[in-house]
């Protein structure tokens, strides 16, 4: 008898709960009335998009009370507390946001959410976790198919970057849709912006050519920056690291929050310096960060200024692979083809590492650079808006050298007679200057007129006008009165005009994206180089850049989509100027194919994609660098680009969670001719030996990139990270040869991060990263040239590194008010 009545009693306790697990449905309208289509849900930590209609569904919940968060572009964040039990459906209206405007300055060039374009976005949070002073590309190390690294070692000065095996130049800048790429070198270079990672909202990366933009074509990724937005309270941050190799970061930040509701200050000054893990390749940055806006429920207004200012001891020589790899055998080759004589070949000889080829004490890069940014947003209604900025960037800088027994006519200086003796050549220190500005115009209009159709019409027009020349400032035995010529000069105008229209149309399970940009290109240059004397070019392009796409949604969660694009992108100012075969350089075009899938849930989260990169004309590296450390570039007919790249996390449990990305790919020239130059016993190129490679490899493109990430929080206020990334081979030139390559590398760190608040304080974040703590020997890029000597009769090469540092830490404490 009793047995039973404990069945019974059982079977009704089970009914009870199974009956207790909730369905609950939101329903999210914008301000028309319309379904707000992608407005993320959350419920707690689960979250999920709404469908076309605005819904999203969350099934099996407890009958309790939960925190249910609503957000979409725009508008008003929502957050209330809500219990299934009690209501099954929830609808909600979204009102404006006035404050989420500063993101409308940059949707204009950004991939949409589940939009066929391979991207990743970096949010606030992930950036801040990373920022220790090193340079904006380092906090992108964990991002597929990225390649660090920095010609001091330790991350703070000039860094390199590349994407799908792409440098810089072929990597597109915005800072708010506003182009940052020089348009000459097309190059990106972050020293110029110390610290600029502590003003930055969120860094989209874009991989292949994405979408249209401002600036140079983006022929391996895009970085589209947000900076800061709006915060509606006053704050005071001071942020301060020290670590490793005497590096020390600085800043002190502060805002006024919304003044009147309408009005909002923010400034920022920040200091980084570092004697870098390379003999004397210190580095001592400067920065500063000012920015006033108008905010209305139409109208945004907003006024920024920002300027950098790098002081940077050279180390674009790069050290000789008998010193990186410790096997000397040839380091007397090396001595001699360095030209090194006496105490600076003993020097050599006996160096480690950290050698660095320069020992003069102000063998310095020192250049400043002043942006001004004006941004004016109107939004008459949901359906509208309208964004345009001014931008203005001046930059003026110099790199210091010196030069032993130089001959004076090079300088414009006639030799000088002393104590009856006339000099022609001595010892003397040269500057070689950039000073250039570079202004225009963007604008975009975002038209909605139904939640499943967008439209974006956008575009710039921007001028470049730049001047470089040298001067000695300094000579041994000459006379001050005959120094300060400029013995070589050149100057060089640039026009670029783009326009694009896109569209976005949504029918039930299909999201249609079409792309269309024209841009027009007029570059032209006149005068001496260093080298080159009377070049002369005049180069106009018409380019037509289409782009499609289409997304299909297998459900809420996941979604798979293909992409086409076409790009072509004129050549830089070096590929005219220093052209190694004396011929003028052809603009590149590529082809994108892209599809990928991804799936998003609450403990899941994974992107994976194919893609084929199809080029005409690429220029492509030869392995070789100028006397300033640019890569020396020729055009070749075909080659090609394809991969495979994945990017994940897993939610395994509540305090753990496992992240981790793959780049896998070809990079393949087809018919490569190599000309290797032949010379005399005065070191003159009497003829080129000519060897056709019928596929090799693209010189400094590895094929496998991988990265992970093990994030483990005993609580919520304490993490720890173990981050790994490995670099497969990479060539140094288009050869395919081992000899002339970098080994694979493996590197891991430590992070550490503690947040909490005391003693009246918002809060305190304590930050310790320890890097390579395996202390791996390793480079990420580096450079190769090889000759013939007519009387010799074989090949010889040579090759050098860019050494990273060995296991080094970085301790930050982050203080809000």
């Amino acid at each position: 008898m009793f047995n039973k009545l404990w069945a019974i009693l059982a079977l009704c306790l089970l009914v009870s709960v199974s009956f207790a697990q909730e369905n609950f449905t939101v329903r999210v309208l914008d301000k028309s009335g319309a379904p707000a289509i992608a407005a993320t849900v959350s419920i707690d930590k689960q979250s999920k998009s709404t469908d076309q209609h605005g819904i999203a569904v969350f099934e099996d919940l407890k009958s309790q009370f939960y925190n249910l968060k609503i957000s979409f572009i725009g508008y008003k964040s929502e957050i209330l507390r809500i219990n299934p039990s009690n209501q099954a459906i929830f609808s909600i209206k979204l009102k404006d946001q006035v404050y989420e405007f500063e993101e409308l300055y940059v949707s204009a060039t950004r991939a949409k959410e589940n939009s066929a374009t391979t991207f990743k976005t970096l949010d606030k949070e992930q950036i801040q976790q990373k920022n220790l002073g090193q340079d904006i590309p380092y906090l992108l190390d964990q991002t597929p198919g990225v390649v660090i690294g920095s010609d001091a070692g330790a991350g703070i000065g000039y860094t390199n970057l590349t994407i799908r095996g792409s440098d810089n130049e072929r990597i597109n800048v915005t800072l708010n849709g506003i182009p940052l790429n020089n348009p000459e070198s097309m190059g990106s270079f972050f020293v110029n912006l110390p610290d600029f990672a502590s003003s930055t909202e969120s860094i989209q990366i874009q991989r292949g050519i994405g979408t249209s933009t401002n600036g140079p074509a983006a022929f391996g990724a895009s970085l589209n920056i947000q900076t800061d937005a709006l915060e509606t309270k006053p704050y005071l941050e001071l942020n301060n690291a020290f670590g490793s190799y005497n590096s020390w970061k600085n800043t002190i930040k502060a805002g006024t929050g919304l003044i009147n509701n309408k009005y909002a200050f923010n400034a920022r000054a920040s200091r980084i310096s570092s004697d870098g893990y390379v003999d004397r390749a210190f580095s001592n940055l400067k920065s500063f960060y000012v920015d006033g806006g108008l905010y209305t429920d139409k109208h945004t207004l907003k006024a920024t200024v920002f300027s950098g200012k790098e002081k940077t001891y050279q180390a674009w020589y790069g050290l000789a692979e008998p010193l990186f790899t410790g096997n000397k055998a040839r380091i007397e080759e090396y001595a001699d083809n360095l030209w090194l004589e006496g105490a600076e070949r003993e020097r050599f000889l006996n160096g480690n590492r950290r050698y660095n080829y320069y020992t003069y004490d102000n063998q310095t890069d020192n250049y400043t650079q002043t942006h001004a940014h004006l941004n004016y947003s109107y939004r008459p209604s949901t359906q509208l808006t309208f964004n345009s900025a001014l931008h203005y960037t001046r930059g003026a800088g110099y790199y210091e050298e010196f030069k032993p027994m130089s001959d004076l006519n090079d300088y414009g200086i006639d030799p000088i007679k002393v104590n009856g003796e006339t000099i022609e050549n001595t010892d003397l220190v040269r500057r070689r200057w950039l000073d250039n500005h570079f202004y225009g115009i963007t604008y975009s209009l975002l038209y909605k007129p139904s939640s499943s159709l967008n439209f974006t019409f956008g575009g710039s027009y921007n001028q470049y006008k730049g001047d470089h020349y040298g001067e000695a400032v300094w000579a041994d035995q000459v006379p001050e009165s005959a120094l300060g010529k400029k013995y070589y000069f050149g100057h060089a105008n640039k026009n670029d005009f783009n326009f694009f229209a896109k569209a976005d149309y949504r029918v039930d399970k299909f999201l249609f994206n079409l792309d269309l940009q024209y841009r027009n290109i007029v570059y032209n240059g006149k005068g001496d180089d260093e080298d080159i004397k009377n070049y002369s070019f005049d180069d106009t392009h018409n380019f037509f850049n289409p782009k499609a796409g289409i997304t299909y949604f297998l459900d809420e969660n996941s979604n798979f989509y293909g992409s086409y694009a076409f790009a072509s992108k004129e050549p830089t100012r070096n590929d005219y100027v220093e052209n190694p075969m004396g011929t003028v350089p052809r603009p590149e075009k590529m082809q994108d194919i892209e599809a990928g899938y991804r799936f998003r849930s609450e403990t899941f989260n994974i992107g994976a994609n194919v893609y084929a990169m199809l080029y005409k004309d690429q220029l492509i590296p030869t392995g070789e660098i100028n006397n300033v450390g640019a890569a020396v570039r020729i055009n070749v007919d075909n080659s090609y680009r394809t991969g495979f790249e994945l990017d994940g996390s897993w939610k395994i449990h509540s305090k753990f969670i496992w992240s981790a990305t793959a780049a896998l790919s070809q990079n393949k020239i087809k018919n490569f001719e190599e000309q290797i130059p032949i010379y005399d016993d005065d070191f003159n190129v009497v003829d080129h030996e000519l060897i056709v490679h019928k596929s090799s490899n693209i010189a400094k493109s590895p094929n496998i990139v991988l990265s992970n990430n093990f994030t483990y929080k005993p609580i919520e206020a304490l993490s720890f990270r173990f981050l790994s990334k490995y670099i497969s081979r990479i060539y140094l030139d288009n050869t395919s040869e081992k000899n002339r390559s970098i080994a694979p590398s493996f590197v891991n760190n430590v992070q550490a991060v503690y947040s909490f608040s005391a003693f009246g304080i918002r809060k305190i974040d304590l930050n310790l990263m320890v890097n390579n703590i395996f202390n791996e020997k390793y480079a990420t890029s580096g450079y190769t040239y090889s000759s013939i000597m007519q009387s010799v009769g074989k090949r010889d090469y040579f090759n050098f590194y860019y050494p990273q540092a060995e296991t080094n830490a970085m301790l930050g404490l982050n203080i809000r008010f």
